[in-house]
């Protein structure tokens, strides 16, 4: 393995810090019994990602498509996990963020609407603070969030423009839940 390789791993203590529960993208997106159920990390050995990206490389390169997928691993980051792991097998930054965008779009059949920032699609975007061209790493830096024409401050959602609103409260915050199971 290229020793540039050598240091990708599907997540790494980096990554996260030392505790999952530290990490900022998970505090703000999941509860924290939530966090403590997800068990312990695995082995870079354990993992077959790079295998699979090596082959989406392979399809691209020869003019196929392969899409980003992020099937609800840890919500507030398995997205950015999924697009570093396909990058991983060989893809640019830029071949990676393609393949997260028009070419997830294009899978699900919605290239007219999304996929790309192009007059008369749907445009909610991401503002980043650092260039994920420079490191695909980057994706998870975050800093505003654009939905729906309203403007969101990513460390906790609260709207910022047109109309200053604070965010909601998370469901988890409350400490007498109305509906918690197998209480009255």
């Amino acid at each position: 393995m290229p020793a540039a390789r050598q240091e990708v791993g599907f997540v790494t203590a980096q990554d996260i810090g030392t505790e999952r529960s530290e990490h900022k993208g998970i505090r703000s997106a999941t509860p924290d019994n939530m966090v403590r159920r997800r068990g312990q990390w695995f082995l870079p050995e354990e993992y077959v990602h790079e295998g699979i990206a090596e082959g989406c490389t392979r399809v691209i390169r020869a003019g196929g498509r392969c899409a980003l997928g992020s099937h609800g691993q840890l919500q507030g980051l398995g997205a950015h996990w999924e697009l570093w792991a396909l990058q991983s097998g060989g893809l640019t930054e830029h071949e990676a963020l393609i393949a997260a965008t028009l070419f997830g779009a294009e899978a699900i059949g919605l290239a007219e609407d999304l996929g790309t920032l192009t007059p008369g699609k749907l445009a909610d975007i991401q503002i980043l603070d650092a260039d994920p061209l420079a490191d695909i790493r980057n994706t998870n830096s975050v800093r505003y969030i654009m939905l729906g024409g309203n403007l969101y401050d990513a460390a906790d959602m609260s709207q910022i423009w047109p109309v200053e609103r604070p965010a909601p409260a998370r469901f988890w915050e409350d400490d007498n839940p109305p509906s918690a199971p197998g209480q009255r």
